[in-house]
C-alpha cells in the first residue's frame, strides 16, 4: 500500500510552461455547474493538470475549450483555490482564469477582464425545511444569519438584507453548504447556477429567487461573468472574438447540460448510510489515495529535512563564542539571522509562509516552483524552525560533566558533539520527532491555500462536487487517522530498536538471578 501512495505523486517537472501552444486555465475545480472534478473524461471533462485520471468538467471548462481552440491552441486547466487565482496569474502560473469570477471594480485595479461569457442573477441557498424557504423579498430574511464566499461582491450585498445577522465570510462554497447542512447559518448568497447544483443534489436545501424589485440591487457588471487575464495582455482582443462568436442560445444550452452533467454520489433516492460511504470511495477512492501519498511524501521528507536544519542551526547555536575578533563578529551576525528564521517562521502561519513562497517568489523574482516543490520547502523549513529549539534544548540538557570529561581527554568540539553529545540528543528527541510528523500530516492540509492536491484538497474537491460533507469528511479523516496512528508505532518501534534490550531488563533482577 505505501509503494502505491508514493507511485501516486506527480513529477516535479516545472509548472511555467513556456511553450505558446498551451493555454493554461486556472478554476477551483469544485464550483459546479461552473466546474467540477471527477475522476473519468465523461461529458467531455478534460484531465486536470498535474494529477493522473483526474478531470475538470462544467460550464468553464467548456467555454475555456472554446477560447482555446480560437486561439489555436491546446487547454491545460490548473486547479486552483479561490484566493490564489488571481496570484496565479498576476505570477504568470496561469494564462487566464475562467472560474465564475466577475469582473468587479475592485478585481479590475490588478487584472483585465474580457466581455461577458455568462450573466446570472443572486438567490439565497436556504434548508427546503426552514423558516425561510418560502421567502419572496429581502425583507422575509430579517433575522435570518446569512453568509457568502470571502472575496465576492455576493458578501458584500449581505447588507441589504434588512435585520440580518451577517456572519463571518467562508472560504468556499463547500463549507456555506456544511454549515448550511448543520444549521450554523440559515443560508448563503449565491448565484442561479450553482443555487441550482446546490438544491438538486442535496433535497434537504431549496433556492429563493426574487423578482428585480424585491431582490438584490447589483451593478451590471456584479452578475456578469468574464475572463480574467493580465493587465495588457496580447490575447485580449482575440478572447473578445471568440466569445462574440458564441450566441446567447449556445452559451445557455451549454450551461442547462453542465447543470444536467454534473456528478453526484448517487442517482438514486433513499440510499443507506453505508452505502453512500461505499459509493464515494468506489467514486473517489482513487483520488484519495492520491492524495494520501502526497500528504504523508511530504510529511516524512519535510521531518526529514527539517529535523537536518534543526540539528545544523541548534549545534551552531550552541557554539563556545570564538576568542578571535573577527570570528566572533561574523557568529554573532550569523547568530542574528537564525534567530530571525526561527521567530519568523515559528511566528507566523503555514498558510500565510506558502503563500508567500509561493506566489511571492514568482512575482518578485519569476522564480516558479512546482507546487510539490514549494510543499516540501515550505514544510520542511518551517519544521526546522521548530526542531532548532528542540535541538538547542536536547544538547543543553546533556550533562555538562561529559563535555568536561571530553575535553580533559583531548576530544575537540567538534569530536565532542559528534561522539558524545549528539547520539544521546537524537535518541532524546524521538519523541519530538514523532510529534513533528504527526503534526506535519496534518498540517499539509493548509496547503490546499496553494492548490498542493493533498488528502484535504481532494477532499475537499470531491464534497465540493457531491455535497455529501459528511460522509466524504468522515472518509477523509479516518484516512488521516491511520496515516497519524501508523506513524507513531513505526516510531515507537525506532525508540526501541535505539534503546536496545538492555532497556527491558532491570540491573536488580538480573544480579538476584545470577545470585
Amino acid at each position: 500500500m505505501i509503494i502505491s501512495l508514493f507511485v501516486s505523486i506527480p513529477s516535479f517537472a516545472a509548472e511555467n510552461n513556456a511553450d505558446s501552444d498551451t493555454f493554461r486555465v486556472g478554476m477551483e475545480a469544485a464550483y459546479a455547474p461552473f466546474n467540477w472534478t471527477q475522476t473519468t473524461d465523461a461529458n467531455g471533462a478534460v484531465p486536470k493538470s498535474g494529477e493522473k485520471n483526474t478531470y475538470v468538467g462544467g460550464y468553464d471548462v467548456e467555454m475555456a475549450k472554446r477560447i482555446a481552440d480560437g486561439l489555436g491552441k491546446e487547454l491545460e486547466v490548473v486547479a486552483i483555490q479561490w484566493d490564489g487565482l488571481v496570484p496565479a496569474l498576476q505570477s504568470g502560473k496561469i494564462d487566464a482564469i475562467i472560474a465564475g469570477m466577475s469582473p468587479t471594480e475592485e478585481r479590475r485595479k490588478e487584472i483585465d477582464f474580457t466581455d461577458s461569457y455568462y450573466e446570472s442573477h443572486l438567490v439565497v441557498v436556504t434548508q427546503k425545511d426552514g423558516p425561510y424557504a418560502n421567502a419572496k423579498t429581502l425583507a422575509d430574511f430579517e433575522g435570518a444569519k446569512i453568509t457568502a464566499q470571502l472575496n465576492t461582491f455576493h458578501y458584500s450585498v449581505i447588507d441589504q438584507i434588512p435585520g440580518v445577522e451577517k456572519q463571518q465570510a467562508q472560504q468556499n462554497f463547500s463549507a456555506m453548504r456544511v454549515a448550511l447542512s448543520s444549521g450554523v447559518i440559515d443560508g448563503y448568497v449565491s448565484e442561479r447556477p450553482e443555487g441550482i447544483t446546490a438544491s438538486n443534489v442535496n433535497k434537504n436545501l431549496t433556492m429563493v429567487e426574487f423578482s428585480e424589485a424585491d431582490g438584490f440591487q447589483t451593478n451590471p457588471e456584479d452578475v456578469q461573468v468574464a475572463v480574467g487575464l493580465r493587465k495588457n495582455d496580447p490575447a485580449f482582443n482575440k478572447i473578445n472574438e471568440i466569445l462574440a462568436g458564441i450566441p446567447q442560445e449556445e452559451r445557455n444550452k451549454i450551461m442547462d447540460t453542465a447543470v444536467e452533467n454534473q456528478p453526484s454520489a448517487s442517482d438514486e433516492e433513499n440510499v443507506g448510510l453505508v452505502q453512500t460511504f461505499k459509493q464515494i470511495i468506489q467514486q473517489y477512492g482513487n483520488l484519495f489515495l492520491r492524495g494520501a501519498g502526497i500528504t504523508l511524501f511530504i510529511a516524512i521528507f519535510s521531518t526529514i529535512a527539517g529535523t537536518l536544519i534543526g540539528l545544523l542551526v541548534g549545534v551552531f547555536r550552541t557554539l563556545p563564542m570564538s576568542e578571535n575578533p573577527v570570528a566572533r563578529f561574523f557568529q554573532k551576525i550569523v547568530n542574528g539571522l537564525l534567530t530571525l528564521y526561527i521567530e519568523v517562521f515559528r511566528g507566523t502561519p503555514m498558510m500565510v509562509q506558502a503563500m508567500v513562497i509561493f506566489y511571492g517568489l514568482a512575482l518578485a523574482f519569476q522564480i516558479d516552483l512546482n507546487r510539490t516543490v514549494a510543499a516540501l520547502i515550505i514544510v520542511s523549513i518551517n519544521t526546522g524552525a521548530y526542531m532548532s529549539e528542540i535541538v538547542r534544548g536536547g544538547i543543553f540538557a546533556v550533562d555538562k560533566g561529559q563535555f568536561e570529561a571530553a575535553q580533559a581527554i583531548g576530544m575537540t568540539h567538534s569530536q565532542t558533539m559528534i561522539k558524545v553529545v549528539l547520539p544521546q540528543v537524537v535518541r532524546n528527541i524521538l519523541p519530538a520527532i514523532g510529534n513533528e510528523t504527526v503534526i506535519n500530516i496534518k498540517d499539509t492540509a493548509v496547503l490546499s491555500v496553494i492548490s498542493v492536491g493533498d488528502l484535504f484538497f481532494q477532499g475537499s474537491a470531491a464534497a465540493g462536487t457531491n455535497l455529501l460533507f459528511f460522509q466524504t469528511f468522515t472518509i477523509i479523516g479516518a484516512i488521516y487517522l491511520v496515516l497519524t496512528i501508523t506513524a507513531t508505532r513505526l516510531l515507537r518501534l525506532m525508540e526501541k530498536k535505539i534503546d536496545g534490550p538492555t532497556a527491558y531488563v532491570q540491573i536488580d533482577e538480573t544480579s538476584e538471578g545470577q545470585e
